[in-house]
């Protein structure tokens, strides 16, 4: 079979098709559009502008053509296949469930090449994009690199490393064709009942907002200036982390100026490194749908703080607005009227492309908001470079799982451990030691590898590759058979210096994963537990979870507990911590409940926590933080957004001086305001003045680098002059 190379432009096969006999029982057939001419087009030639090109390939689109573009479908809905040019679809995706036979990288590349040669056959050649949820690696592909999922990641305090796995995860997405990642999730999870608390980096704005460096790490500095960008995706725009009772899908209740406080930075920060797509959530505000919410999509994210990419719908989120099942045309328009770019469809795309000719024709739908959202849509294709490289680029299919990844994850893993309870300092542990290792999580890389791997609620069991926290003890101690390994604990006895208990929940995704009922240990781990500490043997608890459980009551029974989150295909980096390969210098993303009874609990509400907010032990002390050097720095205050009443501003801190910052602090006259809340830093008043110190994440700075945080204040902002001063 001929390949298309990777490399060359599509212009020859441009030229020579002709137009299509195109049919649909639903649809009527696409208006033929004009076939180019033997010369080479504007939009064809790589050296114009993006916007010229976009200017040029607009112009001779029609209606049809430009309804294609808004529409994504799941592959496994495109029956026959020809409908994809048939119909001019402009993107295809798989969702959590789809996938390919047999399930490796070369088939994905393949199928992907197969789908895109067909998109390249309608007589404009327009690529298609392909879009997936590779959340915590490229997941959907048995054998991928699986790094912990994000709430793992918010632990590490790490927006590096966060973006050297987008970069991986990139390359791995590379090489199966994929174009076009469905993340970072930027929500902030504030309620532990929620079933997608994992996808949150944590529960204040600063923790997702740093680790936005994801996006960078996919799309690279500049979308398409290099080897395997992929368009990455701001999700799910907004507030879906704070629904009441911590319900999916369910209703924000918040007043503006605390949705702009808590849920809003993440995405302001996403939209400042040039993510190229956004999807909105299921979730409503206040009672109004996102998807139907034009104010805060086009008004607030296009407008306000400039997003240029498009807007994507969530999986058959449109059909929903009306809360019955299947599209109107009036759903469609609210949607797309709203700033909804391109709609996942994901199954019935005949009778929506129907359905959305006929809002265009009647003028409900404005022709000029067609051509916004294809302008943006087009944008991110050329960008991507897509017409000219419209093929799977095989230099990284052999990318997918490698050594230099997994090495790479298994140091995630480890970064991620938060070490909570650690008595008489039995961590870590001697590898010499006689070990008796338990719990339904200990040696399944299903388990700890959670929901979105290889499916989208994810299994228990041999789900993919990888190294289990078992196999990472063994591997590491001196003597593996001192390693005794029973799943419910049976057969233990005084003679072991240590029980390593690895216990936790079981995979699950959104919907299924919400416990508004509790969230408990199940009984297996109770009662294996229960053997282990009847023993009397020292029991250390490793933790494998999505979120924190309330296990305040079990803690007096463990010697030691090691939160382990989710921590993906590479177990390995768990064994790193328990034997002092590397200390453990996670801390916190969430507030670790005293009872379910508590949540919602977030930091700074006022209640009594059983662990806090950036908490963490290591080994020989409290406080992983680096010791602070000197410095300098400078602070500019600019107003954002005001109103009456009240305003919004960013400060900006520069290093100034010629060695690193490890700490800065900064401080001006409030001029008779108050602040009511403060993102990306830690907030005192006194005597009329505001004093802002770093957080975590962004105290470090490099000679000549900023960093910025935000508020909200009453009153009347003024122009302040800040001083800042570093350590």
């Amino acid at each position: 079979m001929s390949l298309l190379p990777t490399r060359r432009p599509v212009t020859a096969l441009a030229l020579c098709v002709t137009a299509l006999v195109l049919t649909g029982p639903a649809v009527a057939a696409p208006e033929p559009a004009g076939a180019p001419s033997a010369a080479a087009l504007p939009y064809q030639d790589a050296s114009l502008a993006v916007a010229d090109r976009v200017d040029d390939l607009l112009s001779r689109m029609s209606l049809d053509d430009k309804l294609g573009q808004m529409t994504q479908i799941e592959k496994d809905a495109l029956v026959p296949r020809s409908d994809l040019a048939t119909y001019r679809i402009g993107s295809v995706l798989s969702g959590g469930d789809s996938t390919v036979s047999p399930n490796t990288a070369q088939t994905w590349a393949d199928t992907y090449d197969s789908l895109q040669r067909t998109a390249l056959t309608t007589p404009l050649g327009i690529p298609m994009i392909y879009g997936i949820d590779a959340v915590h690696g490229h997941n959907a592909v048995r054998g991928a690199t699986i790094f912990p999922h994000n709430i793992g990641l918010g632990a590490t305090r790490d927006p590096a490393l966060v973006q050297s796995i987008g970069r991986a995860v990139a390359e791995e997405v590379s090489g199966t064709g994929i174009d076009w990642d469905f993340a970072p999730c930027l929500c902030v999870a504030r309620d532990d009942r929620w079933g997608r608390t994992y996808e949150s980096y944590g529960e204040t704005p600063e923790l997702p907002a740093a680790m936005t460096s994801f996006v960078t790490g996919l799309q690279g500095e500049t979308l398409g200036a290099g080897p395997a960008s992929v368009l990455a995706t701001a999700k799910h725009f907004i507030g879906d982390g704070g629904t009441t009772g911590g319900v999916d899908q369910g209703d924000t209740r918040l007043s503006e100026a605390e949705l702009r406080a808590v849920h809003l930075p993440p995405f302001k920060e996403a939209v400042r490194r040039g993510v190229g797509s956004v999807m909105l959530s299921y979730s409503s505000w206040n009672g109004v749908r996102s998807h139907a919410n034009k104010y805060l999509v086009t008004e607030v994210l296009k407008g306000e703080l400039g997003f240029t990419g498009f807007v994507v719908s969530d999986w058959a989120a449109v059909d929903q607005l009306d809360g019955q099942t299947g599209f109107t045309g009036a759903e469609i328009a609210t949607a797309v009227n709203a700033g909804v770019d391109m709609v996942m469809v994901p199954n019935d795309y005949r009778k929506f492309l129907t359905l959305l000719r006929g809002e265009v024709t009647a003028g409900r739908v404005p022709q000029a908001r067609i051509d916004d959202a294809n302008r943006r849509v087009l944008t991110e294709k050329f960008r991507l470079g897509l017409f000219e490289k419209p093929l799977t680029d095989r230099s990284y299919t052999g990318t997918v799982g490698s050594a230099a990844h997994r090495s790479l994850a298994r140091r995630a893993v480890g970064a991620s451990q938060v070490l909570l309870k650690n008595e008489g300092g039995i961590l870590p542990l001697p590898k010499s030691a006689k070990l008796f290792v338990a719990g339904k999580s200990a040696d399944d890389i299903g388990n700890q590898s959670g929901g979105w791997t290889v499916g989208w609620q994810g299994r228990s069991g041999p789900v993919t590759d990888g190294t289990t926290v078992l196999q990472g003890i063994r591997a590491t101690v001196t003597d593996p058979a001192r390693i005794t390994y029973d799943r419910y604990g049976n057969g233990i006895d005084p003679t072991y210096t240590a029980a390593v208990a690895v216990v936790g929940e079981t995979p699950y995704a959104e919907g299924r994963g919400d416990r508004p009922n509790g969230l408990g240990l199940d009984q297996e781990d109770l009662q294996t537990l229960g053997r282990l500490k009847a023993s009397g043997v020292p029991v250390v608890v490793v933790l494998v979870s999505g979120r924190p459980l309330d296990i305040a009551a079990q803690l007096p029974d463990w010697r030691a507990l090691l939160a382990a989150w989710l921590p993906g295909t590479e177990g390995a980096g768990v064994s790193d911590v328990l034997f002092g390969d590397r200390a453990p210098t996670g801390r916190l993303p969430v507030t670790w409940m005293r009872s379910a009874s508590q949540e919602p609990v977030n930091d700074g509400d006022g209640k009594t926590p059983l662990f806090p907010y950036g908490f963490g032990l290591t080994y020989g002390g409290t406080d992983p933080t680096p010791t602070p050097t000197p410095g300098a720095c400078t602070a500019q205050f600019r107003t954002a957004s005001s109103w009456q009443g009240g305003y919004q501003a960013e400060i900006t801190v520069r290093n100034t001086g010629s060695a690193a910052l490890t700490g800065w602090s900064v401080d001006w006259d409030l001029g008779g305001s108050t602040v009511s809340s403060l993102w990306n830093g830690s907030l005192t008043t006194a005597q009329g003045r505001a004093t802002v110190r770093n957080t975590a994440f962004n105290g470090s700075l490099l000679p000549g680098a900023t960093t910025s945080f935000g508020l909200t204040a009453n009153g009347t902002a003024g122009a302040p002059a800040p001083h800042c001063s570093g350590t």
